[in-house]
């Protein structure tokens, strides 16, 4: 395989604690990153780069890790500019609009879904997004839910089967028949496409109870939970999380103080969506609250076409530093390595020997001007697997 080094870079995320300025982001100056295959296997200061078979210069620009979106819905046909316009006049978002996206969806042929997809994945690449999770829930029958996450499986490994979304109209009367459905004949057919299992834990869509029977449905079958938690108001979702061992509790919008011990002392990452909150006009996650603590924090697109559209992480870091409480390190550190730990990955997030080779060139001396510079076009390379796509 031939080697190639990414010379002249005037600051480098690792995310590697060990190398450069000992901080959680590995920040080395003057640096550069040797790649061979699809594996990073040297990274250090400049003058010090080893031999290799190609160089690309930096020109004293800024690498970072590829971005990990370990939150989005991109498996649905149709949008919701009317919802979002009502909402932007003045109307409260409720959960009720995804049935309008169910309907659609349901509509949309394959190839109209796989389309929609392959779309919004190299839109978020496009800005720097080299490892997403996506999720199925706009089909919420046990053919349309499967063949979501066959779509979404050619695509990604992070494949998120999420048929508890909401409760769709043709079981309005019958919620418990729809999680037998659920945990039953849809979970049969779904499972050997995905590798997590999700529920939508708030008033409105599934309670405690249902969630806590349909996660751990999920997990007998092989699959790992995740949950979305206490984004419309306090409830259950987040103590679920920890108490089943979920890799994440997603949204984490009003919390309890028992809600941010019991992060603090698991192991569940507290994924945060500003997207939800900028799309609605909700209330802010307290960022700097659950960081306090001690919790690990992800940030995530949630890209969705009803409260998030939108696929650039790099407007989340802007968001969260800006109304969030995080400073632009933990911004970027939550959007990259923090998105890997909501995945349980270890290879990707980070710019270290035996990672996987995903970086991100900046058209800017510093990460901080993802956040100093928002809505600005930064990213101007990027490679994925070793090899460079933008």
């Amino acid at each position: 395989m031939t080697t190639t080094a990414v010379i002249n870079i005037a600051s480098l995320v690792t995310n590697d604690p060990s190398l450069g300025d000992g901080t959680p982001l590995g920040l080395i100056r003057d640096a550069a990153v040797v790649i061979e295959g699809d594996r990073v296997i040297w990274t250090g200061e400049s003058s010090k780069a080893p031999a290799t078979d190609n160089a690309v210069d930096a020109g004293g620009r800024a690498v970072i890790p590829g971005f990990v979106d370990s939150h989005s819905h991109l498996l649905f046909a149709g949008d919701r500019t009317q919802e979002f316009n009502a909402r932007m006049s003045g109307l409260p978002y409720t959960a009720g609009g995804i049935r309008t996206t169910v309907a659609a969806t349901r509509a949309a042929s394959d190839d109209e879904l796989a389309a929609n997809v392959s779309r919004y994945l190299a839109e978020a690449a496009r800005q720097g997004t080299t490892t997403f999770e996506t999720k199925s829930g706009y089909g919420l029958t046990v053919e349309d839910e499967a063949r979501a996450l066959r779509i979404a499986a050619r695509h990604t490994e992070e494949v998120t089967y999420l048929g508890a979304h909401v409760v769709p109209p043709d079981y309005a009367d019958d919620p418990a028949g729809y999680v037998d459905l659920v945990t039953g004949p849809m979970l049969d057919a779904c499972a050997p496409y995905a590798r997590w299992i999700d529920v939508f834990c708030e008033k409105g869509a599934f309670d405690g109870d249902q969630a806590r029977a349909i996660l751990t449905a999920g997990r007998a079958k092989g699959l790992h939970p995740r949950i979305h938690a206490n984004q419309l108001g306090h409830g259950p979702g987040v103590q679920l999380a920890v108490e089943l061992d979920a890799a994440s509790a997603d949204h984490c919008t009003h919390l309890t103080d028992a809600d941010v011990d019991a992060l603090a002392q698991g192991d569940t990452v507290a994924t945060l969506l500003p997207g939800a909150e900028f799309s609605t006009r909700a209330t802010w996650p307290d960022a700097r609250r659950i960081l306090d603590a001690g919790a690990t924090v992800a940030l995530s697109t949630d890209c969705n076409p009803g409260s998030s559209f939108t696929s650039s992480m790099p407007f989340c870091i802007a968001l969260a530093v800006r109304d969030m409480g995080m400073t632009p390190d933990e911004a970027l550190w939550s959007a990259t390595a923090g998105g890997a730990a909501a995945l349980r990955r270890t290879d990707v997030g980070s710019i270290t020997r035996g990672a996987r080779a995903d970086l991100v060139l900046l058209d800017a001396p510093s990460h901080v001007h993802l956040a100093y510079r928002p809505g600005v076009p930064l990213v101007s390379a990027v490679w994925q697997r070793g090899e460079r796509t933008l």
